[in-house]
C-alpha cells in the first residue's frame, strides 16, 4: 500500500536523536474537546443520515475504477470480524506505548492528545462518510436490494477502521519522536504493521474499496498528525 510506504519513508526520516521537547499538557479544554467530537461523531446517527435509498442498488460493477474492483470479488465475514479485533489490539496497543513508564503529568497529557486525535479522527470520518455518500461493494453484487435498506452501505468513504487505525499509529509516532520514548522505532513498526492490515482486512472483508481505506490511512495520520502538533505542551 502507497501510504504505508510513506508512513515507513517518515519513521526512518525521524528516526534521528534531538533533544526532547517539552510535555504536552492536559486541561479541562481537553475533556471539552474529546466530548464535542463525540457529539459531532454521533449526529449522523442520531440524524439517521444519509437520507434516502442508494444512488443505485444493484449498481454497475464495470463503473468501479480498476484499483478498487477486487473489492467486488471478495466477502469474508472472518475477515470482518478480524479486523475489528485487530483495530482493538493496534488502539490499545498505540495508548499504551503512549502512556508506558511516564511521571503522571506526562502521561495525562499523551493521553489528551491520544484521545483528541481518535475523538476528532472519528468526526470527520463519520461526516465524510455521510456527505460523500459512496456504495459499499455489497451494492455492486446480487445482493444489492436486500442491502440498500442499510444506510451504512451507503457509507463507503472513508473507512472507520482505518482512519482510527493509521491515528492511533501516527499519534504514537509524533508523540514518541518528540518524547524519546522507549523502542519508538519498534513499536512505530509494529503499529503501522497492524494498521495497514486492519485496512487489507476490511477490503477482505468485502466493506470497503481499496480507495476507501487509503483516503482513510491518509485522514487518520494527517487529522492524528495535526493533533499532536498543535497541542499545548507545558511551559
Amino acid at each position: 500500500m502507497r501510504s504505508f510506504s510513506i508512513v515507513l519513508a517518515l519513521l526512518v526520516a525521524t528516526a534521528r536523536v534531538d533533544a526532547a521537547q517539552a510535555p504536552y499538557r492536559a486541561t479541562w479544554w481537553d475533556a471539552a474537546s474529546v466530548s464535542a467530537a463525540a457529539g459531532v461523531a454521533l449526529l449522523p446517527v442520531v440524524l439517521a443520515l444519509p437520507k434516502g435509498p442508494p444512488s443505485c442498488a444493484p449498481c454497475d460493477p464495470a463503473s468501479v475504477p480498476g484499483i478498487d474492483q477486487v473489492a467486488l470479488h471478495t466477502f469474508s465475514n472472518g475477515a470482518g470480524t478480524a479486523s475489528s479485533l485487530l483495530l482493538a489490539g493496534v488502539a490499545g496497543a498505540a495508548g499504551l506505548a503512549s502512556l508506558h513508564d511516564l511521571p503522571p503529568a506526562q502521561a495525562r497529557g499523551n493521553a489528551a492528545v491520544f484521545m483528541n486525535s481518535l475523538a476528532w479522527t472519528e468526526a470527520a470520518t463519520q461526516w465524510i462518510k455521510v456527505t460523500v455518500r459512496r456504495n459499499r461493494p455489497i451494492l455492486y453484487t446480487a445482493g444489492a436490494a436486500a442491502a440498500s435498506g442499510d444506510r451504512s452501505n451507503q457509507q463507503s468513504f472513508p473507512s472507520g477502521h482505518a482512519s482510527i487505525a493509521f491515528a492511533a499509529a501516527t499519534s504514537y509516532l509524533v508523540m514518541a519522536h518528540r518524547q524519546h520514548l522507549q523502542h519508538r522505532t519498534r513499536n512505530a513498526i509494529v503499529l503501522y504493521t497492524g494498521a495497514a492490515a486492519v485496512a487489507a482486512l476490511r477490503v477482505d472483508a468485502g466493506k470497503h474499496f481499496p480507495t476507501d481505506v487509503a483516503g482513510a490511512a491518509l485522514l487518520g495520520s494527517g487529522i492524528a498528525w495535526l493533533v499532536a502538533t498543535i497541542h499545548p505542551t507545558a511551559p
